[in-house]
């Protein structure tokens, strides 16, 4: 009588269950890694993501924010991600260049200077993002630019040969590359590294944005920021597609409305942060200006060079990729030239 008593108690026990999670009763706790301090604008951008999309579901999604690599090093979360360790998490889009070139796209020197730009990139890049991490269990949320990438050095420079010889610190690919072709001797440094990299000696220049250049208080250890502008490298956010999946739909679509509201935000404040912090680097002392003619030659010229190198590796999506940007670009020449 008692084992049938316990048997009955189960089978009710399941079938509660079974209804709870039907209903989406069941809340889901989702831990997101990202790189960056929780001061930074990046970070402050997805805290009201995570807080978004919990007041959106009642708290049914509940999104912890882990900054500055305190749970997942920044380059272990994309894996860390796919591997449903966490469920949730944000990297640089480019660290990922050596797997597939299509993700580099946006650390091409010159290609896409400006935000109004960098927004037609990303709308040509995102679907073929989107693929590829599809293939890896990964499903893409949004993407956010930082400011424009600007050079800055211990030492004025008037020429690219200033650069000849120079160890210039790198976090991509496409950095790696370009210090290469300037002349400079490459050395990866991740951002929470950078002070201690400059005030040992291990690099005496790098391009990044104003944002990291006055988070790791650059005029510390260097005193000039050339505002070449020569990309906007974007983070990316993405969800292990089995998390997300195993959401009820409407619980997804709070989820993509809360990161839609966040890519259009994360915009916006890129922009602000992008004056904000150039001015905070002149009033602590760094010299900011835009560089030399003969410098921004020779940049441009390595920009050319780099985006020539890129399509032979990227191949026909590659070329498609490039042709869609290109024509948004023309359409909207077209567009101003009518008005």
């Amino acid at each position: 009588m008692k084992s049938l008593l316990d048997h009955a108690a189960t089978l009710m026990v399941t079938a509660c269950a079974a209804v709870l999670i039907s209903h989406g009763a069941f809340a889901a706790q989702w831990n997101m890694p990202t790189p960056y301090p929780a001061g930074s604008f990046h970070t402050q951008n997805i805290q009201q993501f995570a807080d978004d999309v919990n007041a959106a579901t009642d708290g049914a999604v509940s999104i912890t924010v882990h900054p500055a690599g305190s749970l997942v090093k920044h380059a272990e979360i994309k894996n860390a991600v796919r591997s449903g360790q966490v469920e949730i998490g944000e990297f640089l889009l480019s660290r990922l260049s050596n797997e597939n070139a299509l993700f580099e796209a946006d650390a091409l020197p010159f290609l896409a200077d400006s935000y109004d730009e960098s927004r037609k990139l990303w709308k040509a890049q995102r679907s073929f993002v989107s693929e590829i991490l599809a293939g890896q269990r990964l499903t893409v949320l949004y993407a956010v630019p930082w400011p424009p990438q600007g050079i800055y050095t211990s030492n004025a420079v008037s020429t690219i040969a200033d650069l000849s010889g120079v160890r210039f610190r790198t976090y991509n690919a496409a950095t790696e590359r370009l210090a290469q072709l300037a002349g400079a001797v490459p050395t990866q440094i991740e951002v929470p590294d950078i002070p201690q990299a400059f005030t040992t000696g291990r690099v005496e220049a790098m391009i990044t944005s104003s944002t990291t250049g006055v988070n790791s208080k650059a005029w510390d250890f260097l005193g000039y920021y050339y505002d070449t502008r020569a990309f906007l490298p974007k983070n990316v956010i993405v969800v292990n597609s089995r998390a997300f999946q195993s959401l009820t739909e409407e619980q997804r679509q709070a989820v993509l409305d809360a990161a839609a509201r966040a890519e259009e935000r994360g915009w916006e404040l890129s922009q602000e942060e992008t004056s904000v912090q150039t001015r905070t680097l002149g009033e602590n002392g760094i010299t900011v200006s835009d560089p030399s003619p003969e410098m921004q030659d020779a940049l441009d010229k390595i920009g050319a060079q780099m985006a020539d190198e890129w399509v032979e590796r990227a191949g026909a999506d590659g070329e498609a990729l490039l042709e869609a940007f290109r024509k948004m670009l023309i359409a909207q020449n077209d567009s101003s030239a009518s008005e």
